[in-house]
């Protein structure tokens, strides 16, 4: 029986995919509980459609970040702490930090989780950071720390 499928069910398909089951599978498990529909024109027509638009919505959230991406690979942003001896900050620059200071410089929200820095920064200097736009689109932020 041919059927689509309204959720991602492990080992038959992911969701929208159009799939052959068993028929008693199909009639007895997948469609009372409403994992899938049955496969007739108007169900994947519907399916169709709702792939079309996410790959439409899909590719707007690429060209989103491609120039999120550009805009953060142009520009630095500057922090300043104070500064104990030895060049060392009182304090750190942390992954929440950068992420505030990508906020109020372009107006880009980006989680602290997307920013990746191996340990915070605790000395004076300039530094390279990767900041997550996209699945597979990475920009690499300049950051200089500067004493007050």
């Amino acid at each position: 029986m041919r059927v689509v499928l309204n959720q991602d069910i492990k080992g038959i398909g992911k969701k929208n995919q159009i799939v052959e089951v068993s028929e008693g599978y199909a009639r007895n498990f997948l469609i009372p509980k409403k994992m899938v529909s049955v496969a007739d024109n108007r169900a994947i027509n519907e399916a169709k459609n709702r792939i079309e638009s996410l790959a439409f919505k899909k590719g707007k959230e690429i060209e989103a970040a491609e120039g999120y991406k550009k805009k953060i690979e142009e520009s630095f942003i500057e922090f300043k702490h104070k500064v104990g001896e030895g060049s060392k900050l009182f304090g750190s620059v942390t992954e929440k930090d950068i992420s505030e200071a990508i906020k109020a410089k372009f107006n880009i929200s980006v989680d602290k989780k997307k920013v990746m820095i191996k340990n915070p920064i605790k000395n004076l200097g300039t530094y390279t950071v990767d900041i997550k736009l996209y699945e597979g689109i990475v920009a690499k932020l300049k950051i200089v720390v500067v004493g007050q």
